[in-house]
Protein backbone atom coordinates (compact mmCIF):
# COMPACT_ATOMS: atom_id res chain seq x y z
CA UNK A 1 0.00 0.00 0.00
CA UNK A 2 2.00 3.12 -0.69
CA UNK A 3 0.22 6.87 -0.09
CA UNK A 4 0.62 10.43 -1.55
CA UNK A 5 2.11 13.17 1.29
CA UNK A 6 4.96 14.79 -0.64
CA UNK A 7 5.27 15.24 -4.55
CA UNK A 8 9.11 13.90 -3.93
CA UNK A 9 7.23 10.78 -3.14
CA UNK A 10 7.04 10.43 -7.18
CA UNK A 11 9.45 9.76 -9.12
CA UNK A 12 10.11 11.65 -12.26
CA UNK A 13 8.57 8.38 -14.26
CA UNK A 14 6.04 7.94 -12.04
CA UNK A 15 4.67 11.81 -12.44
CA UNK A 16 5.31 11.34 -16.54
CA UNK A 17 3.27 8.68 -16.15
CA UNK A 18 0.39 9.86 -13.97
CA UNK A 19 0.16 12.99 -16.47
CA UNK A 20 0.37 10.36 -19.85
CA UNK A 21 -2.97 8.31 -17.66
CA UNK A 22 -4.44 12.22 -17.05
CA UNK A 23 -3.84 12.70 -20.66
CA UNK A 24 -5.62 9.61 -22.33
CA UNK A 25 -8.66 9.88 -19.46
CA UNK A 26 -9.42 13.47 -21.36
CA UNK A 27 -9.10 11.79 -24.42
CA UNK A 28 -10.92 8.68 -23.57
CA UNK A 29 -13.50 9.91 -20.91
CA UNK A 30 -16.07 6.16 -21.63
CA UNK A 31 -13.24 3.78 -20.98
CA UNK A 32 -12.40 4.86 -17.21
CA UNK A 33 -16.06 5.42 -16.34
CA UNK A 34 -16.08 1.72 -14.56
CA UNK A 35 -12.94 1.40 -12.84
CA UNK A 36 -13.41 2.35 -9.30
CA UNK A 37 -16.79 0.50 -9.37
CA UNK A 38 -17.38 -0.77 -6.01
CA UNK A 39 -14.73 1.96 -4.34
CA UNK A 40 -15.45 4.42 -2.01
CA UNK A 41 -12.94 7.43 -1.49
CA UNK A 42 -12.65 9.47 2.12
CA UNK A 43 -12.66 13.23 1.68
CA UNK A 44 -11.53 14.00 5.53
CA UNK A 45 -11.21 18.16 5.01
CA UNK A 46 -10.26 19.51 8.08
CA UNK A 47 -10.07 23.30 6.87
CA UNK A 48 -12.46 24.60 3.64
CA UNK A 49 -11.81 23.72 0.27
CA UNK A 50 -13.84 24.05 -3.02
CA UNK A 51 -12.00 23.15 -5.61
CA UNK A 52 -9.46 20.35 -4.41
CA UNK A 53 -12.59 18.72 -2.43
CA UNK A 54 -14.41 18.81 -5.67
CA UNK A 55 -11.94 17.66 -8.03
CA UNK A 56 -11.55 15.00 -5.63
CA UNK A 57 -15.09 14.01 -5.34
CA UNK A 58 -15.65 14.85 -9.05
CA UNK A 59 -13.01 12.12 -10.07
CA UNK A 60 -14.40 9.50 -7.98
CA UNK A 61 -17.70 9.62 -9.65
CA UNK A 62 -16.37 9.47 -13.02
CA UNK A 63 -14.53 6.41 -12.11
CA UNK A 64 -17.56 5.17 -11.07
CA UNK A 65 -16.52 4.81 -7.53
CA UNK A 66 -18.15 6.89 -4.28
CA UNK A 67 -17.74 9.55 -1.76
CA UNK A 68 -18.34 9.99 1.82
CA UNK A 69 -16.37 12.82 4.13
CA UNK A 70 -16.67 15.43 5.55
CA UNK A 71 -15.89 19.28 4.45
CA UNK A 72 -15.27 20.87 7.64
CA UNK A 73 -13.64 20.47 10.93
CA UNK A 74 -16.56 22.00 12.82
CA UNK A 75 -18.91 18.57 11.16
CA UNK A 76 -16.18 16.18 12.66
CA UNK A 77 -15.65 14.49 16.18
CA UNK A 78 -12.42 16.65 15.44
CA UNK A 79 -14.64 19.71 17.37
CA UNK A 80 -14.87 17.12 20.33
CA UNK A 81 -11.59 16.46 20.59
CA UNK A 82 -10.35 13.59 17.92
CA UNK A 83 -7.44 13.08 17.28
CA UNK A 84 -6.15 12.89 13.68
CA UNK A 85 -4.67 9.09 14.21
CA UNK A 86 -8.34 7.99 15.77
CA UNK A 87 -10.23 10.08 12.20
CA UNK A 88 -8.21 8.19 10.06
CA UNK A 89 -8.30 4.50 11.76
CA UNK A 90 -12.32 5.01 11.85
CA UNK A 91 -12.03 6.30 7.63
CA UNK A 92 -10.24 3.11 7.03
CA UNK A 93 -13.55 1.35 8.35
CA UNK A 94 -15.88 2.82 5.66
CA UNK A 95 -13.31 3.87 2.72
CA UNK A 96 -10.93 2.11 0.52
CA UNK A 97 -8.33 5.35 -0.18
CA UNK A 98 -8.61 9.04 1.98
CA UNK A 99 -7.75 12.39 0.85
CA UNK A 100 -7.14 14.71 3.71
CA UNK A 101 -6.44 18.47 4.13
CA UNK A 102 -5.68 19.91 7.36
CA UNK A 103 -4.35 23.56 8.54
CA UNK A 104 -1.50 21.82 10.56
CA UNK A 105 1.67 20.68 8.74
CA UNK A 106 2.28 16.53 9.43
CA UNK A 107 -1.32 15.72 9.74
CA UNK A 108 -1.36 13.70 6.39
CA UNK A 109 1.84 12.22 6.82
CA UNK A 110 0.01 11.14 10.96
CA UNK A 111 -2.91 9.76 9.18
CA UNK A 112 -0.56 7.85 6.78
CA UNK A 113 1.34 6.35 9.20
CA UNK A 114 -1.69 4.67 10.65
CA UNK A 115 -3.82 3.88 7.81
CA UNK A 116 -4.84 0.75 6.11
CA UNK A 117 -5.49 2.50 3.11
CA UNK A 118 -3.80 4.98 0.71
CA UNK A 119 -3.76 8.47 1.87
CA UNK A 120 -3.66 11.20 -0.37
CA UNK A 121 -1.95 14.56 1.14
CA UNK A 122 -4.88 17.41 -0.20
CA UNK A 123 -2.69 20.52 1.64
CA UNK A 124 -1.08 20.85 5.16
CA UNK A 125 -0.64 24.12 6.53
CA UNK A 126 2.23 26.02 4.36
CA UNK A 127 3.76 22.91 3.60
CA UNK A 128 2.81 20.33 0.64
CA UNK A 129 0.14 19.83 -1.86
CA UNK A 130 0.97 17.42 -4.17
CA UNK A 131 -1.96 16.65 -5.96
CA UNK A 132 -2.04 20.60 -7.12
CA UNK A 133 1.40 20.30 -8.35
CA UNK A 134 0.53 17.06 -10.39
CA UNK A 135 -2.37 19.53 -11.34
CA UNK A 136 0.21 22.42 -12.35
CA UNK A 137 2.72 20.10 -14.08
CA UNK A 138 -0.16 18.37 -16.32
CA UNK A 139 -1.81 22.00 -17.27
CA UNK A 140 2.07 23.46 -18.29
CA UNK A 141 2.56 19.95 -20.10
CA UNK A 142 -0.64 20.58 -22.54
CA UNK A 143 -0.23 24.26 -22.73
CA UNK A 144 3.75 24.20 -23.18
CA UNK A 145 4.46 20.64 -24.04
CA UNK A 146 7.32 20.07 -21.98
CA UNK A 147 8.11 20.30 -18.35
CA UNK A 148 11.84 21.37 -19.25
CA UNK A 149 13.59 24.30 -20.83
CA UNK A 150 11.49 27.34 -19.39
CA UNK A 151 11.11 30.32 -17.29
CA UNK A 152 8.01 30.19 -14.59
CA UNK A 153 7.71 33.66 -12.09
CA UNK A 154 6.22 33.05 -8.46
CA UNK A 155 4.37 36.09 -7.64
CA UNK A 156 2.66 36.91 -4.73
CA UNK A 157 2.40 35.07 -1.33
CA UNK A 158 6.05 33.04 -1.64
CA UNK A 159 6.34 32.13 2.47
CA UNK A 160 3.21 30.54 3.39
CA UNK A 161 1.73 28.94 -0.50
CA UNK A 162 2.25 25.61 -0.51
CA UNK A 163 1.35 24.88 -3.98
CA UNK A 164 4.27 27.24 -4.71
CA UNK A 165 6.91 25.31 -1.98
CA UNK A 166 5.16 21.76 -3.88
CA UNK A 167 5.34 23.24 -7.77
CA UNK A 168 9.22 24.52 -6.81
CA UNK A 169 10.06 21.15 -5.66
CA UNK A 170 8.47 19.55 -8.59
CA UNK A 171 10.42 21.43 -11.25
CA UNK A 172 13.82 21.25 -9.44
CA UNK A 173 13.91 18.01 -11.08
CA UNK A 174 13.47 18.92 -14.60
CA UNK A 175 16.48 20.87 -16.96
CA UNK A 176 16.66 24.11 -18.12
CA UNK A 177 14.39 25.45 -15.44
CA UNK A 178 15.10 29.28 -14.01
CA UNK A 179 12.61 30.53 -11.47
CA UNK A 180 11.86 34.08 -10.69
CA UNK A 181 10.74 34.71 -7.15
CA UNK A 182 8.53 37.88 -7.18
CA UNK A 183 6.96 39.05 -3.61
CA UNK A 184 7.46 41.87 -1.01
CA UNK A 185 10.02 41.26 1.55
CA UNK A 186 7.63 40.01 4.12
CA UNK A 187 6.37 37.35 1.51
CA UNK A 188 9.58 35.96 0.38
CA UNK A 189 9.80 32.22 -0.18
CA UNK A 190 11.21 30.44 3.37
CA UNK A 191 15.21 30.53 3.24
CA UNK A 192 15.37 26.39 3.64
CA UNK A 193 13.18 26.00 0.15
CA UNK A 194 15.92 28.46 -1.32
CA UNK A 195 18.61 26.44 0.01
CA UNK A 196 18.03 22.77 -0.08
CA UNK A 197 15.60 22.92 -3.61
CA UNK A 198 16.91 26.17 -5.67
CA UNK A 199 20.50 26.20 -4.88
CA UNK A 200 21.39 23.21 -4.22
CA UNK A 201 19.69 21.62 -7.43
CA UNK A 202 21.63 24.61 -9.52
CA UNK A 203 19.16 26.01 -10.23
CA UNK A 204 18.90 29.53 -11.57
CA UNK A 205 16.90 31.68 -9.82
CA UNK A 206 15.87 35.72 -9.57
CA UNK A 207 14.65 37.11 -6.38
CA UNK A 208 12.71 40.75 -6.75
CA UNK A 209 9.83 42.66 -6.09
CA UNK A 210 9.16 43.71 -9.26
CA UNK A 211 6.28 42.17 -11.49
CA UNK A 212 6.15 44.54 -13.98
CA UNK A 213 10.08 44.51 -14.46
CA UNK A 214 10.32 40.98 -15.11
CA UNK A 215 6.98 39.94 -16.71
CA UNK A 216 8.64 39.88 -20.26
CA UNK A 217 10.60 37.05 -19.82
CA UNK A 218 8.16 35.12 -18.30
CA UNK A 219 7.13 31.47 -19.97
CA UNK A 220 4.78 30.51 -17.04
CA UNK A 221 3.48 33.41 -14.51
CA UNK A 222 1.94 31.44 -11.78
CA UNK A 223 -0.03 34.13 -9.35
CA UNK A 224 -1.22 33.37 -5.45
CA UNK A 225 -3.06 35.02 -3.56
CA UNK A 226 -2.29 36.69 -0.17
CA UNK A 227 -3.84 34.19 2.31
CA UNK A 228 -5.85 36.01 4.67
CA UNK A 229 -5.66 32.28 7.06
CA UNK A 230 -1.96 32.30 7.07
CA UNK A 231 -1.72 35.53 9.01
CA UNK A 232 -1.10 36.25 12.90
CA UNK A 233 -1.97 39.77 12.17
CA UNK A 234 -4.78 41.38 10.19
CA UNK A 235 -3.33 44.48 10.03
CA UNK A 236 -0.36 42.91 8.33
CA UNK A 237 -2.65 41.38 6.11
CA UNK A 238 -4.40 43.95 4.97
CA UNK A 239 -0.93 45.89 4.18
CA UNK A 240 0.60 43.59 1.98
CA UNK A 241 -3.24 41.91 0.44
CA UNK A 242 -2.89 44.06 -2.70
CA UNK A 243 0.69 43.76 -3.39
CA UNK A 244 0.44 42.22 -6.41
CA UNK A 245 -2.54 42.91 -9.19
CA UNK A 246 -2.42 41.24 -12.33
CA UNK A 247 -4.55 43.19 -15.13
CA UNK A 248 -4.83 43.27 -18.97
CA UNK A 249 -2.82 46.17 -19.81
CA UNK A 250 0.40 44.75 -17.66
CA UNK A 251 0.00 41.92 -19.90
CA UNK A 252 0.89 44.36 -22.72
CA UNK A 253 4.47 44.21 -21.84
CA UNK A 254 4.39 39.95 -21.57
CA UNK A 255 5.04 37.30 -23.90
CA UNK A 256 1.77 36.13 -26.40
CA UNK A 257 2.07 32.54 -25.47
CA UNK A 258 2.51 32.79 -21.80
CA UNK A 259 0.36 31.02 -19.56
CA UNK A 260 -0.94 32.46 -16.70
CA UNK A 261 -2.01 29.56 -13.84
CA UNK A 262 -3.26 30.43 -10.40
CA UNK A 263 -4.40 27.47 -7.81
CA UNK A 264 -7.58 29.30 -7.09
CA UNK A 265 -9.53 31.30 -5.22
CA UNK A 266 -8.40 34.02 -6.47
CA UNK A 267 -9.24 37.05 -4.58
CA UNK A 268 -8.34 40.66 -6.31
CA UNK A 269 -4.65 39.20 -7.58
CA UNK A 270 -5.91 38.86 -11.07
CA UNK A 271 -8.26 41.47 -12.40
CA UNK A 272 -11.17 39.73 -14.25
CA UNK A 273 -10.08 41.51 -17.40
CA UNK A 274 -7.64 38.93 -18.05
CA UNK A 275 -10.13 35.97 -17.85
CA UNK A 276 -11.09 36.22 -21.54
CA UNK A 277 -7.05 36.58 -22.29
CA UNK A 278 -5.86 33.07 -23.77
CA UNK A 279 -3.13 32.80 -22.24
CA UNK A 280 -5.19 33.09 -18.72
CA UNK A 281 -5.11 29.57 -17.92
CA UNK A 282 -6.21 28.99 -14.31
CA UNK A 283 -9.29 27.67 -15.09
CA UNK A 284 -8.52 25.26 -17.22
CA UNK A 285 -5.95 24.73 -14.49
CA UNK A 286 -9.12 23.66 -12.37
CA UNK A 287 -10.24 21.27 -15.07
CA UNK A 288 -6.73 19.36 -15.26
CA UNK A 289 -7.58 18.81 -11.28
CA UNK A 290 -10.12 16.12 -11.62
CA UNK A 291 -8.66 14.43 -14.10
CA UNK A 292 -5.07 13.97 -12.82
CA UNK A 293 -6.10 12.82 -9.63
CA UNK A 294 -8.16 10.32 -11.52
CA UNK A 295 -4.87 8.98 -12.52
CA UNK A 296 -3.87 9.33 -8.92
CA UNK A 297 -6.31 7.31 -7.47
CA UNK A 298 -6.72 4.58 -9.84
CA UNK A 299 -2.32 4.63 -9.60
CA UNK A 300 -3.15 4.28 -5.45
CA UNK A 301 -5.90 1.69 -5.59
CA UNK A 302 -4.19 -0.19 -8.13
CA UNK A 303 -6.75 -0.43 -10.30
CA UNK A 304 -6.54 -0.16 -14.47
CA UNK A 305 -9.43 0.07 -17.22
CA UNK A 306 -8.12 -3.18 -18.90
CA UNK A 307 -7.98 -5.43 -15.53
CA UNK A 308 -11.61 -3.76 -14.45
CA UNK A 309 -12.83 -4.59 -18.55
CA UNK A 310 -11.44 -8.39 -18.24
CA UNK A 311 -13.32 -9.53 -14.97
Amino acid sequence: MRSLINILDLSVEEVDKLLDVADDIIANREKYSEVCHGKKLATLFFEPSTRTRLSFEAAMYELGGNVLGFSAAASSSASKGESVADTTRMACCYADIIAMRHPKEGAPFVASKVSSVPVVNAGDGGHNHPTQTLTDLLTIRRKKGRLNNFTIGFCGDLKFGRTVHSLITALARYEGIKIVLISPDELKLPSYIKKDVIKNNGIEYVQTTDLEAVLPELDVLYMTRVQQERFFSEEEYIRLRDSYILTRKKLDKAKEDLIILHPLPRVNEISTDVDDDPRACYFEQALCGKFVRMALIMELLGLHPEEKESK
